[in-house]
């Protein structure tokens, strides 16, 4: 998957929300559940605390009475963690009363470390260490006996264990932490398969335009999903539109060669009956502009052909017959000529541009190679991102090949550097031309059997 892919984006855009948003949640959750569970426990502590401080502060006795241990049974177990104390502030109070699970051990007061009272319940709260060395959560009540003002006044305290709390926290964050990771992969999951499934219409538009392109269709048919269905219409209204230019093109072609073929051989032979130099001239210049109408004709017809979409050609369709051809021209040679061409080995274009292209390289190859010519196909990645293949084509000869200035110089139109060979000049050109119209090139360097080594790159299908 790439980087810069829409599914790319929609993934790490999900995973980064999921991996943001569940951690603050659970956090949320922890935060409010131990809060709850501080409170239950709070308010079971000041609970006990009440009920004892109503037991032992009798309105008629003339000192705290001993509650019982009907509140809590774990007082009766020594360090239990369970506590309570009953201890004089004021020197004539008496003696400290505690439970059996304090032993001989006595809690310390909020009231004398200095912690204020809570407004709302006039308790004092305070988290130290037991006498077994755990922590404890206290709470205190300052009371008289009977509720009397004037009277000794007694702190009551009550202790529970805080790692009861702690492992009650310790055990829901476990498990939210469990429950909050299944639910983000959950997540992640079902958003991997919404995008899937989302753009799975665009991977189908995707492979209709490969189709198209390779020639294997010629609209975009198909139910699509009614987002995509506007694009699906204007592909197929351009395809149309394309195809509406292109006849237009072939036909103002036909009639512009039509209509300046004969006016052209009128002047000429017109020309030709004055045998002095103005004839010549004409003939000459008429003779150049029926050459340029037919460069540029040819060039209209090009692009024409280009513009097609969906003509697709095999190669071995077109090299086959060619190198036949070839091969019982030059049978006096005694040429070799080799070939590799793979079957899968498309071309994006016309049949006929690629027989005068090939045609002309290896018809060039043959003229000047002494024993030996060889054609290899290769189908290769566009460098850019695209998908496209390209199709490599090399023509290589062991002939005298060229040198670096010949080579600059050759595939000008009506350009021959050994008036020896037959010919016109005008081959390399259009097969330039041609190469250009396709959005190719064609490059010309030195070979390794020695001769001109040619190589037509092309858009594959």
């Amino acid at each position: 998957m790439r980087f810069d892919s829409i599914a790319f984006r929609l993934i790490a855009a999900s995973m980064a929300w999921t991996l943001l948003i569940l951690p603050l949640a659970g956090f949320l959750i922890y935060s409010l559940y131990r809060e709850d569970v501080q409170a239950t426990f709070d308010a079971r502590l000041e609970k006990l605390a009440t009920a004892i401080t109503i037991d032992s502060m009798l309105a008629d006795a003339r000192r705290p009475e001993i509650p019982t241990n009907r509140y809590e049974p774990l007082f009766e177990v020594t360090h239990s963690g369970w506590y309570w104390q009953i201890m004089p502030i004021d020197k004539q109070g008496g003696l400290t009363l505690r439970s059996a699970s304090l032993a001989t051990a006595t809690l310390p007061s909020p009231l004398q470390l200095g912690y204020p009272p809570d407004p709302d319940s006039n308790m004092r709260w305070r988290n130290d260490v037991g006498p077994d060395g755990k922590s404890v959560r206290i709470v205190e009540v300052v009371d008289s006996l009977g509720h009397q003002e004037g009277k000794p006044r007694y702190s009551i305290v009550v202790a529970g264990p805080s790692e009861w709390l702690e492992y009650s926290v310790l055990t829901f964050r476990t498990r939210l932490s469990l429950a909050l990771a299944v639910a983000g992969a959950a997540l992640l999951a079902l958003m991997l398969f919404q995008i899937r499934f989302g753009l799975a219409p665009l991977q189908r538009v995707e492979r209709a335009l490969s189709e198209i392109r390779s020639g294997k269709a010629t609209r975009l048919d198909g139910a699509v999903p009614a987002e995509i269905e506007p694009l699906r219409d204007e592909i197929n209204a351009l395809i149309q539109s394309n195809e509406d230019i292109v006849d237009r093109a072939r036909t103002q072609v036909g009639n512009l060669a039509h209509g300046l073929k004969t006016p052209l051989a009128v002047i000429t032979n017109e020309a030709r009956e004055h045998k002095g130099q103005l004839g010549q001239k004409v003939v000459q210049q008429a003779q150049i502009m029926s050459d340029q109408v037919q460069h540029y004709l040819e060039r209209a017809s090009m692009v024409a052909r280009v513009a097609v979409i969906g003509r697709v050609t095999p190669m071995r369709e077109v090299v086959d017959p060619l190198v036949r051809a070839l091969g019982k021209i030059n049978q006096d040679k005694g040429l070799e000529i080799t070939v590799y061409c793979p079957d899968d080995a498309l071309f994006q274009g016309e049949k006929h541009d690629l027989e005068e292209m090939l045609g002309n390289l290896l018809d060039n190859a043959c003229k000047w190679a002494s024993t030996r010519v060889s054609l290899e196909a290769k189908l290769v990645k566009s460098e850019r991102h695209t998908g496209r293949r390209r199709l490599n084509i090399v023509i290589e000869d062991d002939g005298p090949g060229l040198s670096d200035e010949q080579r600059a110089r050759i595939g000008k139109r009506g350009l021959r550097l050994d008036e020896t060979k037959p010919g016109s000049g005008l081959g390399l050109s259009i097969v330039i031309d041609l190469a250009q119209s396709y959005r190719g090139m064609l490059a010309l360097d030195a070979a390794k059997l020695g001769g001109l080594r040619a190589q037509l790159v092309l858009p594959a299908a």
